[in-house]
């Protein structure tokens, strides 16, 4: 039996097909779905474990963000801990926090605020 031969260059670079079907011995297609299978699991995985968890935690910023008032007590991704003042929107849309903390006072971007009163947006692990 000879060795399977290996791509040396882009010009004999083998496509898919061929490897799944090398993968399957005697013309079988069992490998081939076996393998198909997996992807699909490990897609399935990835979608439940990483991209639907970030989805949900937008979602929940977006709606923290979206009830937004004066005098809410708010935290900065600064760390930067205040009251609102005021809500500004500008002509781009972007919406601009005037925050009082102490004696200062800062203009921070909504988008920048990750807590409101006791209500924090978990980050997706």
């Amino acid at each position: 039996m000879e060795a399977p031969r290996h791509p040396e260059g882009p010009d004999d670079v083998l496509p898919i097909a061929a490897i799944l079907q090398a993968a399957a011995p005697g013309g079988s297609s069992a490998g081939t779905l076996v393998l198909g299978g997996q992807i699909l699991l490990i897609g399935l995985v990835f979608f439940f474990l990483i991209i639907r968890p970030q989805q949900q935690a937008r979602k929940q910023h977006a709606a923290m963000l979206a009830a937004l008032k004066k005098g809410d007590e708010v935290m900065t991704t600064g760390g930067v801990i205040g009251k609102v003042r005021q809500l500004d929107t500008r002509e781009s849309g972007e919406v601009r926090v005037t925050i009082e903390s102490g004696t200062s006072t800062m203009v921070v971007e909504r988008s920048r605020i990750i807590r409101v009163g006791d209500q924090t947006v978990q980050p997706a692990a």
